[in-house]
């Protein structure tokens, strides 16, 4: 496990050893408080910081932001070549409207088909008619079985006319339905592949910086910018696998800033990602200040001190005197065997084998 440096001056405010001289031959424990921590490093943040990319390749030919700018969600940022894309709109619509036309064609058609229908049905129904009339007069032999076999054809035929022009109405119907369709959605692909040449942020925020040039060749690899929320701010720290199992939501951290030498910013666990990074062998984690520092700018290097558990008034002595993790010299050559607790970068806690008016000498190297 490892510990922040930063610490030892606030423990060696609140343990104080017998001894005058840090590196005394020999010490009385006695009782002070004892901070266990993880150590993290990592980077600020800006809230909802994200790096932005086109979705299409080309020559970039405009920036129509600058850094520094506040900008809003869905503004243009960057304008790429789309001399193509727009030819190809300019077709798909001069398609689309030469299918309105055609449209109008088939719609003609429709309405002729329909009344062709309507007199299908109504041929349908008097031969319906005349069928049940003959059928009742067949019965007292008052129609020849030619003549009745004549009418039941008619029927029959007239059926197949109705059921014939119901089937090239429908027909009719979609292909008008499926022309439109077609022609609409090719023009829409079409207007969003354009518009996919301006490229627009996702989100509010600031422009913090511009990675690219114009006149530069862009894909869907290249980075253009980077963007995140105005004057919001949150650390993003890396923690070793073998201390994460202590890291908790809601625990206190001690941040240092290389830009504020000397001084201890408070935070607070407020997100753990829960998958290992296998490169660095570490979890991310988020925190947010409890106060902000006055000014933070995105990637600013921090160092912290995950507060894992804090003991006061506990007996403790310094880590230089502890031999194999479990034993202290009581004599100059007698060991004696002792149970520890806690421990930070320059002390450990005595549970059990060792009293605080007894002295114990530091082992020689």
């Amino acid at each position: 496990m490892r510990y922040s440096y930063f610490f030892s001056f606030v423990l060696l405010s609140t343990t104080i050893f017998s001894c005058s001289k840090k590196d005394s031959e020999e010490i009385q424990p006695k009782l002070g408080t004892i901070t266990q921590s993880v150590y993290a490093s990592g980077v600020i943040k800006s809230e909802d910081q994200y790096t932005l990319f086109s979705t299409v390749s080309g020559v970039l030919q405009k920036k129509l932001v600058l850094v520094g700018q506040t900008i809003s969600q869905g503004q243009s940022l960057f304008q790429i070549e789309s001399d193509k894309a727009a030819l190809n709109t300019e077709n798909a619509r001069l398609a689309y409207q030469l299918s309105q036309e055609s449209s109008r064609y088939i719609q003609d058609k429709i309405s002729d088909m329909e009344t062709k229908v309507q007199m299908a049905k109504d041929k349908l129904t008097l031969d319906e008619s005349v069928l049940k009339r003959n059928k009742n007069i067949k019965q007292y032999g008052g129609i020849s079985e030619v003549d009745y076999e004549k009418i039941e054809l008619a029927y029959k035929n007239s059926k197949s006319n109705y059921e014939s022009a119901l089937k090239q109405l429908s027909q009719l119907k979609l292909q008008l339905k499926n022309e439109q369709s077609r022609n609409n959605i090719n023009l829409k692909i079409n207007e969003k592949s354009q518009s996919d040449f301006t490229v627009k942020s996702a989100f509010s925020g600031e422009l913090f910086d511009v990675l690219v040039k114009e006149g530069t060749l862009v894909t869907p690899q290249t980075p253009l910018a980077v963007i995140g929320k105005k004057n919001s701010f949150l650390l993003e720290l890396d923690v070793d696998e073998n201390d994460m199992i202590l890291v908790e939501l809601g625990q206190k951290i001690l941040v240092t800033l290389d830009s504020y030498k000397g001084k201890v910013f408070d935070a607070t666990v407020d997100k753990i990602y829960p998958i290992m990074d296998e490169r660095s062998r570490t979890f991310k984690i988020e925190a947010h200040f409890d106060v902000l520092p006055t000014k933070l700018y995105p990637n600013l290097t921090a160092e912290a001190n995950i507060i894992i558990q804090i003991k006061t008034n506990v007996l403790t002595i310094p880590k230089s005197f502890l031999i194999d993790n479990q034993f202290v010299l009581v004599d100059k050559d007698q060991k004696r065997k002792v149970k520890i607790g806690l421990n930070d970068y320059q002390n450990i806690e005595i549970l059990e084998g060792l009293k605080a008016e007894e002295t114990i000498y530091k082992p020689k190297k």
